[in-house]
């Protein structure tokens, strides 16, 4: 006897078309609309508009899908609890909003795939199988680690029991380690920092026998002595197909996005080796560690991962550092031994940012000059004594910058509320121009004098400054979106600005800011000018050294060559002949060909 004639009403099978349309929708704005809108904006409206589509799955299985009310109601159940349990028990790299862009999409996929191919099923073996859908949809995730992000916003992944590259540094036994030289005090604890105080391992030095000559080096700290990116003296052969450059060495190093500082065959980084923020110092000749300073510091985000932002700064026989934490140390830079140690966050009561303290130490003036965020404070450089306290201009992941402006000497900060300029004396406010954006790129200034601030949503913009017995004024002359930089520093070359709007290379005429042209996918790579050759050596994201003309006729690449592995974002350095890359993996030194004069 058949369930019509028995008088019970047959199951109907499910209606799933819309499922289909909605999951198909889903995907389109999920990943589609990325791949035609780059960085954060493409990332962001395609979130919002994937969300659309998830609620309108819910409501297509709610109220449009046929399935009996205790399959409904249980599946979202099952739903809710497999995203909750994942999150608990997910790896300590994946952040929320990453899981869910990608986690989301897929859980949606596998459960309307589900529907489509159970539902001529059985209900009791198309319950078994939605809980098992579910359950390897959500549970899968608990396999992986998120390993980061790029500049475009896209996170990679990787099995949670394979060792990253800061585990393997560590597991590795280092015939070669470095001396310590010092352990200190670190700062409060945050919630994105892992901190814990220990004592004094080593002696360190009385700031009253710091030496007093001044002395000038190869590279002080943070994209050079002016922080404008600009090497002088320097030309290369840009034949590279004759002359290629020679790797002097490589070795691994722990995470963190510092740069480099330079002085004769020593150079100065910042990394991450496991609970330890370390400064390391190495000789550029063969890559072998001199000694190092380990401060009880740790600093994760799951965008960028472990590690400190800042490049240390060298000035008169001292190494100054800045950790992502907050702890500011002046280390002797001979022996890494400790001249005195800060801890900034504590100090201005300012809590660890969500990218860290990224900006890199300004020594000027018998000063040191950090940014606490979005305010800068001004301590001794022979002392470590607090001298002053800024004011506050909101968040900020940009460096202090020095600048002579109408003859008058001045430290400028970009943040989010704009530019702010204060005075290197006592550190009052100057002067400050509002425009509220994500600039966190180093100004720079004109040949006449005019400054140039950047916006990654809205590009560049350029002010005259004027100063008269009434104060100042900050003019704007024009603004272009032709050149938007996110992280990535622009240079400034003979009337011209030359860097990335969004991961392309770009050129701008600064007279009207117009572009000139664009060309080159480097994604969001970092760069330095070589002045004297109208060349521009770029390290691309994914670690490639590339040469281009930094002229404004056209876009030409000269040359190209792999040079390291991994998502790179720190900045090159080239001292003589020696060009030094790094990322949060590994770390190397080429010898390029000279130019013959």
């Amino acid at each position: 006897m058949t369930s019509t004639q028995s008088g019970e009403t047959p199951q109907r099978l499910l209606r799933v078309w819309p499922g289909i349309v909605l999951v198909v929708l889903q995907w389109t704005a999920r990943f589609g609309i990325k791949a035609v809108i780059p960085g954060i904006e493409g990332f962001s409206l395609s979130m919002m508009v994937s969300f659309v589509f998830t609620i309108l799955l819910i409501v297509w299985w709610l109220f449009f899908s046929r399935a009996k009310w205790l399959e409904r109601l249980g599946g979202l159940a099952l739903i809710a609890l497999g995203l909750g349990v994942t999150w608990l028990l997910r790896h300590e790299s994946m952040w929320i909003p990453w899981l869910v862009a990608y986690a989301v999409p897929f859980l949606s996929l596998a459960f309307v795939l589900w529907a489509v191919l159970t539902r001529r099923r059985p209900d009791r073996l198309r319950h078994a199988t939605m809980a098992a859908t579910i359950l390897i949809a959500c549970g899968g995730w608990l396999l992986l680690r998120q390993d980061g992000i790029n500049g475009d916003h896209k996170a990679t992944f990787g099995f949670r029991w394979r060792a990253n590259s800061e585990e393997r540094l560590l597991a590795e036994a280092d015939q070669s380690a470095p001396s310590e030289a010092t352990t200190v005090v670190a700062p409060s604890p945050s919630p994105s920092a892992s901190t814990s105080p220990t004592a004094s391992a080593t002696p360190s030095i009385n700031p009253a026998a710091a030496p007093n000559n001044q002395h000038l080096a190869d590279w002080p700290g943070f994209r050079g002595a002016g922080r404008d990116g600009i090497v002088r003296h320097v030309r290369v052969n840009t034949d590279w197909s004759a002359s290629p450059p020679v790797q002097l060495w490589r070795r691994p190093v722990g995470p963190g996005w510092s740069s480099f500082a330079v002085d004769g065959d020593l150079f100065y980084t910042q990394e991450q080796r496991g609970d330890n923020e370390v400064v390391t110092c190495y000789k550029m000749s063969t890559g072998q560690a001199v000694w190092s300073h380990r401060d009880s510091a740790r600093f994760f985000e799951s965008n960028a991962g472990a590690g400190p932002r800042a490049t240390p700064t060298l000035e008169n026989g001292r190494v100054y550092t800045f950790g992502a934490t907050g702890i500011l140390n002046a280390l002797d830079a001979k022996s890494g031994a400790v001249v005195w140690t800060r801890n900034v966050a504590s100090e201005t009561n300012t809590k660890v940012p969500f990218w860290g303290f990224s900006g890199s130490p300004l020594v000027m003036d018998g000063l040191v000059i950090v940014a606490a965020s979005g305010q800068l404070a001004g301590y001794d450089a022979a002392t470590g004594n607090r001298r002053w306290l800024g004011p506050n201009a909101g968040g900020s992941y940009s460096s202090p910058h020095a600048v002579a402006i109408d003859g008058v000497t001045q430290v400028l900060l970009m943040s989010g509320a704009g530019v702010t300029s204060i005075s290197p004396t006592d550190g009052k406010q100057l002067w400050q121009h509002a425009w509220p954006s994500n600039s966190i790129v180093q100004p720079a200034q004109s040949q006449d004098g005019d400054l140039l601030i950047t916006s990654q949503e809205s590009g560049t913009r350029r002010l005259a400054l004027k100063h008269d017995a009434s104060g100042w004024t900050a003019a704007e002359r024009w603004t272009s979106n032709a050149l938007k930089p996110y992280f990535n520093d622009f240079v400034i070359h003979n009337g011209h600005a030359f860097g990335f709007d969004g991961r392309i290379l770009s050129c701008i005429d600064l007279k009207d800011g117009q572009r000139k042209w664009k060309g080159g996918r480097y994604g969001n790579g970092q760069l330095v000018l070589l002045a004297d050759q109208d060349l521009l050596l770029v390290l691309s994201e994914e670690g490639e050294i590339v040469l281009v003309r930094a002229t404004p006729d056209q876009f030409t690449e000269v040359a190209k060559l792999p040079a390291i592995q991994g998502k790179t974002w720190n900045h090159p350095v080239l001292v003589r002949d020696v060009l030094l890359v790094r990322n949060s993996e590994e770390m190397a030194a080429f010898r390029l060909p000279l130019a013959q004069n």
